[in-house]
Protein backbone atom coordinates (compact mmCIF):
# COMPACT_ATOMS: atom_id res chain seq x y z
CA UNK A 1 0.00 0.00 0.00
CA UNK A 2 1.16 3.65 -1.04
CA UNK A 3 1.14 5.70 1.76
CA UNK A 4 3.07 9.05 0.44
CA UNK A 5 0.86 12.08 -0.76
CA UNK A 6 2.67 11.72 -4.15
CA UNK A 7 4.33 9.72 -6.56
CA UNK A 8 6.60 9.68 -9.58
CA UNK A 9 4.52 7.54 -11.99
CA UNK A 10 5.62 6.03 -14.82
CA UNK A 11 2.76 5.07 -17.62
CA UNK A 12 2.99 1.50 -18.99
CA UNK A 13 4.49 2.61 -22.15
CA UNK A 14 7.60 3.42 -20.06
CA UNK A 15 6.87 7.08 -20.69
CA UNK A 16 7.62 9.51 -17.14
CA UNK A 17 4.41 11.44 -16.46
CA UNK A 18 6.04 13.25 -13.80
CA UNK A 19 5.10 13.65 -9.75
CA UNK A 20 0.89 13.65 -9.16
CA UNK A 21 -0.98 12.78 -6.29
CA UNK A 22 -0.73 9.34 -5.36
CA UNK A 23 -5.16 9.58 -5.59
CA UNK A 24 -4.94 10.88 -9.48
CA UNK A 25 -2.14 8.25 -10.05
CA UNK A 26 -4.54 5.07 -8.52
CA UNK A 27 -7.12 6.53 -10.49
CA UNK A 28 -5.43 6.26 -14.07
CA UNK A 29 -4.36 2.79 -13.29
CA UNK A 30 -7.60 2.01 -12.65
CA UNK A 31 -9.09 3.40 -15.95
CA UNK A 32 -6.42 1.25 -17.76
CA UNK A 33 -7.30 -1.77 -15.95
CA UNK A 34 -3.66 -2.00 -14.65
CA UNK A 35 -2.63 -1.49 -11.11
CA UNK A 36 0.49 1.12 -9.65
CA UNK A 37 3.26 -0.71 -8.54
CA UNK A 38 5.76 1.25 -6.53
CA UNK A 39 9.12 -0.28 -7.86
CA UNK A 40 11.26 2.65 -6.45
CA UNK A 41 10.32 2.90 -2.73
CA UNK A 42 12.90 4.87 -1.46
CA UNK A 43 13.25 7.84 -3.83
CA UNK A 44 11.93 10.87 -2.98
CA UNK A 45 9.06 11.26 -4.50
CA UNK A 46 8.91 7.17 -4.32
CA UNK A 47 8.53 5.95 -8.14
CA UNK A 48 5.56 4.01 -8.88
CA UNK A 49 5.03 2.69 -12.74
CA UNK A 50 1.75 1.80 -14.17
CA UNK A 51 1.15 -2.26 -15.45
CA UNK A 52 -0.50 -5.54 -15.10
CA UNK A 53 1.38 -6.64 -12.32
CA UNK A 54 -0.18 -10.65 -12.83
CA UNK A 55 1.42 -10.65 -16.11
CA UNK A 56 4.46 -8.60 -14.80
CA UNK A 57 5.40 -11.31 -12.07
CA UNK A 58 4.21 -14.32 -14.76
CA UNK A 59 6.94 -12.89 -17.13
CA UNK A 60 9.40 -12.21 -14.15
CA UNK A 61 8.83 -15.91 -13.31
CA UNK A 62 9.15 -17.67 -16.39
CA UNK A 63 12.40 -15.76 -17.30
CA UNK A 64 13.94 -17.20 -13.95
CA UNK A 65 13.01 -20.56 -14.61
CA UNK A 66 14.59 -20.31 -18.55
CA UNK A 67 17.90 -19.11 -16.98
CA UNK A 68 17.56 -21.81 -14.39
CA UNK A 69 16.94 -24.39 -17.24
CA UNK A 70 20.11 -23.04 -19.17
CA UNK A 71 22.34 -22.67 -16.05
CA UNK A 72 24.87 -26.10 -15.89
CA UNK A 73 25.05 -27.82 -13.03
CA UNK A 74 28.93 -28.66 -12.67
CA UNK A 75 29.36 -32.58 -11.15
CA UNK A 76 32.62 -33.85 -10.09
CA UNK A 77 33.48 -37.17 -11.38
CA UNK A 78 36.19 -39.59 -9.25
CA UNK A 79 38.39 -41.58 -11.30
CA UNK A 80 40.69 -43.89 -9.48
CA UNK A 81 44.27 -44.67 -10.13
CA UNK A 82 47.31 -47.06 -8.66
CA UNK A 83 50.89 -45.84 -8.68
CA UNK A 84 52.02 -48.70 -10.85
CA UNK A 85 48.99 -48.80 -13.62
CA UNK A 86 49.83 -50.09 -16.68
CA UNK A 87 49.26 -48.55 -19.66
CA UNK A 88 46.23 -49.88 -20.81
CA UNK A 89 44.71 -48.82 -18.06
CA UNK A 90 45.62 -45.66 -17.84
CA UNK A 91 44.31 -44.95 -21.02
CA UNK A 92 41.41 -46.23 -20.75
CA UNK A 93 40.92 -43.89 -17.25
CA UNK A 94 42.51 -41.03 -19.01
CA UNK A 95 39.72 -41.12 -21.59
CA UNK A 96 37.02 -41.31 -18.88
CA UNK A 97 38.88 -37.91 -17.44
CA UNK A 98 39.09 -36.24 -21.23
CA UNK A 99 35.02 -36.91 -21.34
CA UNK A 100 34.31 -35.54 -18.04
CA UNK A 101 36.11 -32.30 -18.86
CA UNK A 102 34.59 -32.01 -21.95
CA UNK A 103 31.10 -32.12 -21.21
CA UNK A 104 31.85 -29.94 -18.70
CA UNK A 105 32.38 -31.73 -15.08
CA UNK A 106 34.99 -31.81 -13.00
CA UNK A 107 37.74 -34.41 -12.56
CA UNK A 108 39.15 -35.87 -9.31
CA UNK A 109 42.02 -37.96 -9.77
CA UNK A 110 42.74 -40.23 -7.13
CA UNK A 111 45.84 -42.16 -6.74
CA UNK A 112 45.14 -45.06 -4.16
CA UNK A 113 47.72 -47.06 -1.84
CA UNK A 114 48.16 -50.12 -0.64
CA UNK A 115 50.30 -51.36 2.07
CA UNK A 116 53.57 -49.80 1.98
CA UNK A 117 53.35 -48.42 -1.64
CA UNK A 118 52.28 -45.11 0.28
CA UNK A 119 56.03 -44.82 0.89
CA UNK A 120 56.67 -44.81 -2.93
CA UNK A 121 54.64 -41.54 -2.91
CA UNK A 122 56.50 -40.02 -5.88
CA UNK A 123 55.09 -43.00 -8.20
CA UNK A 124 51.09 -41.68 -7.73
CA UNK A 125 52.99 -37.78 -8.24
CA UNK A 126 54.47 -39.66 -11.84
CA UNK A 127 50.73 -40.68 -12.47
CA UNK A 128 49.08 -37.60 -11.44
CA UNK A 129 51.69 -35.66 -13.70
CA UNK A 130 50.74 -37.80 -16.47
CA UNK A 131 47.09 -37.17 -16.48
CA UNK A 132 48.27 -33.44 -16.20
CA UNK A 133 50.05 -32.98 -19.49
CA UNK A 134 47.63 -34.98 -20.79
CA UNK A 135 44.74 -32.99 -20.07
CA UNK A 136 46.49 -29.73 -20.31
CA UNK A 137 44.75 -28.31 -23.60
CA UNK A 138 41.02 -28.61 -22.01
CA UNK A 139 42.13 -28.62 -18.48
CA UNK A 140 43.07 -26.21 -15.42
CA UNK A 141 44.47 -27.99 -11.92
CA UNK A 142 41.50 -26.63 -9.65
CA UNK A 143 43.62 -28.45 -6.92
CA UNK A 144 47.18 -29.47 -6.82
CA UNK A 145 47.78 -32.97 -5.61
CA UNK A 146 48.03 -33.18 -2.08
CA UNK A 147 47.78 -36.34 0.29
CA UNK A 148 44.53 -37.28 1.91
CA UNK A 149 45.13 -40.42 4.17
CA UNK A 150 46.41 -43.41 1.60
CA UNK A 151 45.70 -41.24 -1.65
CA UNK A 152 46.50 -38.44 -3.53
CA UNK A 153 44.01 -35.73 -4.91
CA UNK A 154 44.09 -34.13 -8.03
CA UNK A 155 41.15 -32.16 -9.10
CA UNK A 156 40.91 -31.05 -12.67
CA UNK A 157 38.29 -28.12 -14.41
CA UNK A 158 37.53 -27.67 -17.70
CA UNK A 159 39.11 -24.52 -18.67
CA UNK A 160 35.97 -22.30 -19.53
CA UNK A 161 35.01 -22.46 -15.97
CA UNK A 162 36.56 -20.52 -13.08
CA UNK A 163 39.03 -21.63 -10.59
CA UNK A 164 40.77 -21.00 -7.62
CA UNK A 165 44.38 -21.70 -8.66
CA UNK A 166 45.05 -22.84 -12.55
CA UNK A 167 48.60 -24.43 -13.66
CA UNK A 168 49.62 -27.71 -15.57
CA UNK A 169 51.14 -30.17 -12.61
CA UNK A 170 55.28 -30.04 -13.57
CA UNK A 171 57.33 -32.50 -12.40
CA UNK A 172 60.35 -30.74 -10.14
CA UNK A 173 63.63 -31.67 -11.18
CA UNK A 174 65.60 -33.10 -8.84
CA UNK A 175 68.53 -31.31 -8.51
CA UNK A 176 72.02 -32.82 -9.08
CA UNK A 177 74.70 -31.57 -6.32
CA UNK A 178 77.17 -29.79 -7.94
CA UNK A 179 80.49 -31.44 -8.03
CA UNK A 180 83.37 -28.74 -7.14
CA UNK A 181 86.42 -29.39 -9.15
CA UNK A 182 89.13 -30.89 -6.77
CA UNK A 183 91.79 -27.84 -6.78
CA UNK A 184 95.40 -28.74 -8.08
CA UNK A 185 98.09 -29.28 -5.84
CA UNK A 186 100.28 -26.53 -5.95
CA UNK A 187 103.22 -26.76 -7.82
CA UNK A 188 106.02 -28.15 -5.67
CA UNK A 189 109.11 -25.30 -6.34
CA UNK A 190 112.47 -26.81 -7.45
CA UNK A 191 115.15 -26.08 -4.91
CA UNK A 192 117.39 -23.84 -7.17
CA UNK A 193 120.45 -25.46 -7.10
CA UNK A 194 122.98 -22.48 -6.28
CA UNK A 195 126.72 -23.08 -7.89
CA UNK A 196 129.17 -22.90 -4.99
CA UNK A 197 132.04 -22.19 -5.79
CA UNK A 198 135.23 -24.38 -4.05
CA UNK A 199 137.77 -21.96 -2.76
CA UNK A 200 140.91 -23.52 -4.25
CA UNK A 201 143.79 -24.32 -1.66
CA UNK A 202 147.25 -22.76 -2.59
CA UNK A 203 149.83 -25.19 -3.03
CA UNK A 204 152.09 -25.47 0.14
CA UNK A 205 155.53 -22.89 -0.37
CA UNK A 206 158.45 -25.13 -1.03
CA UNK A 207 161.18 -23.73 1.28
CA UNK A 208 164.04 -22.74 -0.69
CA UNK A 209 167.04 -24.73 0.12
CA UNK A 210 170.10 -22.52 1.61
CA UNK A 211 173.48 -22.83 0.15
CA UNK A 212 175.93 -25.24 1.72
CA UNK A 213 178.51 -23.29 3.16
CA UNK A 214 182.06 -24.91 3.34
Amino acid sequence: MIRVREVAVIDDDGESMGTIPTEEALSMALDRNMDLVEVSPNSNPPVCRIMDYGKHKYKASKKAHEAKKKQKIIHVKEVKFRPNTDQHDFDFKLRNVQRFLENGDKAKVVIFFKGREIVHREFGMRVLERVAVATEETAVIEQQAKQEGRTLVMILAPKNTKTKKGGVLKAQPVAKPVETPAEAPAPVAKPVEASVETPTEAPAEIPAKEPDTE
